[in-house]
């Protein structure tokens, strides 16, 4: 784009000179009309239009200067509703809002906190809500004052997370106790919001329920977020501590997953929610925190709020972006033109005109073009964070199915393990059998019971093949469908668990009748022993004896046959075993195929993944380059400046370019960290993509008002001033370059910018005038201080008056008591006039105060208002030094020490003193103000009662002074002349007195304002002086000096207040 170099007088003429002013103006009028339409009494939800303006408003200005000014004046102790709605709106502002919403809602802290506790004493349904919410505004502004770590929005990374932990295990701890406080006070929230609801009927889709439930959107996105960093820190503490340490930790998370558990439950039944934000579902029961394996079965819980359908109406523009005049600007510029220079010499615009519109067109297309592709960049980068999360989620989803995959791997071997344990004890069995054949072999008399048990384990063995029948029919149902594998698996792993028992139940059984079948044997062995004695002697029972052998044998043959058909069975059920092992084999090739499919699928996610990631580090890249070409366009441009002539007419104070300066070298800091952290983690370039731009505006408005200090200064820091600003904007430009290129980011040095602007700092300090030593705060504070000094001493004096008082009517009686009485009841009345007037003084100077500090602190303005401020110390001082005098005087006429002319003096410097204090407190104050109107009254009631105290004492003066009668009787003529001749000298003696106490007390006077008012003359007299230089302007006019605190604490201590007349 060609740029003009010389543009015409002309055409400089028209162009607007107030855009800056107009545009502040119309951004003050919508925030205005987005406050009042946001926070209102009515019973219905924010809208989210108005509280996105506010939202936007406090990053057009980089903080809530603005909504606190407005929202200061509302009438939040009038309406609970109104105080509800503002919580709500406070809360947004501060999740969503620019970063520096935190620390100016750290100075308002008090007004809420105040809000809170009015509403928390009354009974009133809406208030205890909003007592509720305000002690979680306030532990939100603490958390994050704390944690700078963690931003309002509480969205942070894992690895930011871990390194705001830490390594000591202290500060895990403490870090963990304090976001169960903050979750607290946001399901606090919740349950009082929905205790308060009628379950009866559908109070979503009401107005008055949907005002109640609103914000419970911002507690959603809380809780989401410090669920998640509490399991993490959890999981990190029963690493380091051991679990009985932790007991306390573990009830208590488990009380609030419950209550969190049941709150998004019921949140997410409701129709309100659903259109609105997408909430998350907890698992089942809480984590296991004694299993660190657990650890990997966590799903970080992801909240989403919808896009919103675009609004029919058209919003506001919050931001006047072109340059161009207003349509309604007055042709008064176009007219002095015409008159002077007459008009042109036709009516066909200049080519320049026509050039300079369309340039104007232009630049107002491309700001246009320029804000569309931020904000589409700004929602792509939205969408591609949901994509991330999405994606993450999956990720822990298959994490976690791999999980449970290896855990029934695990399950599978053991079960295989079990089965060949099994096959063991089968073949110990079999040896046992066999011994025991061996010994039923000598078995003779128990043949019957041993025939019945084998019966039994020969129905045993059926109920065995049968339900290992049943077993192989479920293992061929489980290979048919592969959707009731878990079931069926469970059911075999049941039924051969059944088996196992029973089986082992047989083989104790068995072993207990072998036991027993021993102890028979021993028993019959020696029962044969008395039978072989028998035969002995009974030989005819040898026959009946052989038969029975034969018997025995015949059986011995048929148990043996029994015992082969048992080894027969016990063959068929070791194939049952070994076709069970093919089919757990066949089932775990099946779970290794099935693994292998998963883990391709994860690789798959995993490359998409990283070709996101690439793809969201060069779109911030090109954020970043974006944001750093237009910063060195405003850095050019500024230094493009200091070669201006237009510039020369330009000035600036020393003060502001101290504090540009300052502001500068602050918005370094910034820079270098955002640059730090950019170079940790590349996909997030916002923080210095904001600092890059705070700079570049710091740095460009310390070049302008470098150049524009320096057309005040001399030579020769006029030109150290702007050597420094020129290498201020060379290091500037030159760091900005390196930004936008790839391979030199990394080793670009924000921190080389920091020393030209320590140079600007330092000579704008050398400049700053030498006289304006007092600080603000010192200054404001002083007035405070003397006020409550002036207060005290009266208090201190009507105290003093009335044991005074008290003293005569005890010391003292008939006139004198009279005399005394009317003069202290004079002086009190005074004391209390007196009184009246500083309270009355006192409010408006308060008044004063609030309204023309405007965004500025009361320190401020009392050090802007200097020579008012003096003025108002001075009459203070004077008005306590009165008081005290007068109280000093009245004792000493009580007392008789004194003289009654002292009291008068004091009664008329004290009526002088009020009237200074009234002068000076109606300087600043309006004509309408009442407390104006109150003080003038006090006014003319102290004039009245000081007079009433000058007629006292002079009335009592003439009651108590003897006039004594002059006795002439005895005098001769000589004698009267010689008297007469002595009172004449008297009288010129007192005569000479009196006019050297007159010129005393008028150089007394004099000294008095020339102290006073000395240095105020000194600053008047100084613009009167030639300039050195044909270039500087005369110097400001400097401040009065103050006197030292040193002599204020040594005159206090004493009782006398010394006072300063300024003029």
């Amino acid at each position: 784009m060609n740029s003009i170099k010389n543009v015409p007088a002309r055409v400089l003429s028209r162009r607007p000179g107030h855009s800056l002013e107009a545009e502040r103006e119309q951004f003050d009028k919508t925030q205005a009309i987005s406050i009042s339409k946001a926070i209102n009494s009515q019973e219905v939800p924010v809208k989210e239009k108005h509280a996105r303006r506010i939202i936007l408003g406090t990053h057009h200005e980089r903080g809530a200067f603005t909504f606190w000014s407005y929202a200061i004046g509302l009438p939040l102790p009038s309406s609970a509703i109104l105080s509800w709605k503002f919580c709500h709106v406070l809360h947004k502002v501060l999740r969503d809002g620019h970063p520096n919403v935190l620390h100016d809602c750290q100075r308002y802290r008090s007004n809420v906190r105040e809000i809170g506790d009015l509403w928390g004493h009354l009974h009133d349904r809406y208030g205890q809500l909003v007592n509720v919410y305000t002690k979680l505004l306030l532990t939100k502004i603490s958390f994050h004052l704390k944690h700078p770590q963690f931003p309002a929005g509480l969205e942070v990374t894992d690895d930011v997370l871990e390194k705001a932990a830490g390594t000591d295990v202290n500060n895990i701890f403490q870090l963990t106790v304090e976001m169960f406080d903050y979750m607290d006070c946001e399901l606090k929230l919740s349950e009082s919001v929905f205790r308060q609801l009628n379950t009866a009927i559908a109070v979503s889709q009401m107005s008055s329920g949907q005002c109640r439930l609103a914000p419970l959107i911002q507690v959603i996105q809380d809780c989401s977020h410090l669920y998640h960093y509490t399991v993490k820190l959890m999981f990190k503490l029963h690493s380091c501590l051991p679990a009985d340490t932790l007991q306390g930790h573990r009830d208590r998370f488990h009380e609030q997953f419950h209550s969190l558990r049941s709150f998004f439950r019921r949140a997410s039944d409701m129709l309100y929610f659903k259109r609105l934000i997408q909430i998350p579902r907890l698992p089942e029961g809480p984590p296991n925190f004694l299993r660190a394996s657990a650890l990997a079965e966590h799903i970080k819980p992801v909240v989403v709020i919808p896009e919103e359908a675009p609004e029919e109406e058209e919003p506001e523009n919050l931001i006047e972006i072109g340059t161009g005049p207003p349509a309604t600007e007055p042709p008064v510029v176009a007219d002095l033109f015409d008159q002077t220079f007459g008009p042109p010499n036709s009516s066909v615009k200049d080519d320049r005109d026509t050039q300079i519109e369309n340039l104007k067109k232009e630049v107002e297309m491309l700001r246009a073009e320029l804000e569309k592709i931020k904000l589409e960049a700004q929602r792509y980068i939205s969408q591609l964070k949901g994509q991330v999360n999405t994606l993450e989620a999956e990720l822990e989803e298959q994490r976690k199915q791999k999980q449970k995959a290896l855990v029934d791997n695990e399950q599978l071997r053991h079960e295989l393990a079990q089965l060949r344990a099994a096959q063991l004890d089968g073949a110990r069995n079999q040896g046992l059998r066999e011994e025991a054949e061996r010994k039923a072999s000598a078995t003779e008399a128990r043949y019957s019971k041993l025939k019945e048990k084998h019966s039994e384990l020969i129905n045993t063995h059926a109920e065995l093949l049968r339900k290992n029948a049943d077993t192989a029919k479920q293992l061929t149902v489980t290979q048919q469908s592969q959707e009731e594998v878990a079931r069926v698996k469970e059911q075999l792993a049941f039924q051969v668990e059944q088996v196992k028992r029973e089986s082992e139940m047989k083989l104790e059984e068995q072993s207990d009748q072998l036991e027993k079948l021993k102890r028979e044997l021993e028993a019959k062995a020696g029962e044969l022993v008395h039978v072989q004695e028998a035969l002995s002697r009974t030989e005819q029972r040898g026959s009946q004896l052989s038969s029975q052998l034969a018997a025995l044998s015949a059986e011995k043959d048929a148990l043996s046959g029994a015992v082969r058909q048992r080894e027969a069975e016990l063959l068929e059920a070791q194939g049952l075993a070994r076709e069970r092992e093919e089919a757990l084999r066949w089932e775990q090739q099946q779970r290794a195929q099935e693994r292998g499919e998963l883990e391709g699928q994860l690789e798959e996610k995993e490359s998409r993944e990283q070709g996101l990631q690439q793809r969201l580090l060069e779109q911030q890249l090109v954020v970043l380059r974006g944001a750093a070409a237009e910063a060195q366009a405003i850095v050019q441009d500024a230094v493009s400046k200091l070669d201006d002539p237009l510039h020369l007419r330009c000035t600036s104070s020393p003060d502001y370019l101290v504090s540009r300066a300052q502001a500068a070298l602050d918005a370094v800091g910034a820079l270098e960290k955002g640059h730090a952290q950019y170079l940790t983690s590349m996909a997030d370039a916002s923080a210095l993509v904001a600092a890059v731009t705070r700079f570049s505006h710091m740095a460009a408005d310390t070049i302008v008002q470098g150049g524009a200090t320096s057309h005040l200064a001399s030579t020769h820091s006029a030109d150290r001033l702007v050597d420094a600003c020129r290498e201020c904007g060379a290091r500037a430009l030159a760091f900005l370059r390196q930004l936008q290129d790839r391979e030199a980011l990394p080793g670009a040095q924000p921190g080389l910018v920091r020393v030209p602007l320590q140079d600007i700092l330092q000579l704008g300090q050398d400049l700053k005038p030498k006289s304006l030593d007092v600080r603000q705060e010192e200054l404001g504070a002083m007035v405070d201080k003397e006020m409550a000094a002036t207060s005290a001493a009266i208090e201190d004096a009507v105290r003093r008056i009335e044991d005074m008082m008290n003293q005569a009517r005890h010391e003292s009686s008939g006139v004198k008591l009279e005399v005394n009485e009317r003069i202290l009841n004079s002086c009190t009345d005074l004391m209390k006039a007196i009184r009246l007037l500083v309270m009355t003084s006192t409010s408006l100077q308060k008044e004063i105060v609030e309204s023309g500090r405007g965004a500025a602190t009361q320190q401020e303005f009392y050090a802007k208002n200097s020579r008012w401020t003096e003025g108002l110390i001075s009459a203070s001082k004077a008005v306590g030094w009165g008081a005290t005098q007068l109280v000093e005087s009245a004792d000493k006429v009580v007392l008789h020490t004194g003289k009654y002319e002292e009291l008068i003096v004091c009664s008329h410097e004290i009526a002088a003193s009020t009237a200074q204090l009234v002068a000076a407190s109606k300087v600043k104050a309006d004509k309408h103000s009442a407390h104006l109107s109150r003080l003038q009254e006090c006014s003319r009631t102290v004039n009245e009662r000081a007079a009433s105290v000058v007629a006292s004492t002079k009335s009592g003066q003439e009651q108590i002074e003897d006039r004594d009668t002059m006795d002439f009787s005895g005098l001769s003529l000589i004698k009267l002349k010689k008297q007469e001749m002595e009172t004449q000298v008297r009288v010129l003696e007192l005569e000479k007195t009196l006019e050297a106490e007159r010129v005393r007390l008028g150089e007394l006077r004099k000294q008095h304002y020339v102290l006073a008012g000395g240095m105020a003359a000194a600053g008047e007299e100084e613009p009167s002086r030639p300039s050195a230089a044909p270039r500087k302007k005369p110097p400001l006019a400097q401040k009065p000096s103050v006197a030292s605190r040193q002599d204020h604490q040594l005159d206090k201590k004493d009782g006398v207040y010394p006072a300063q007349i300024v003029n």
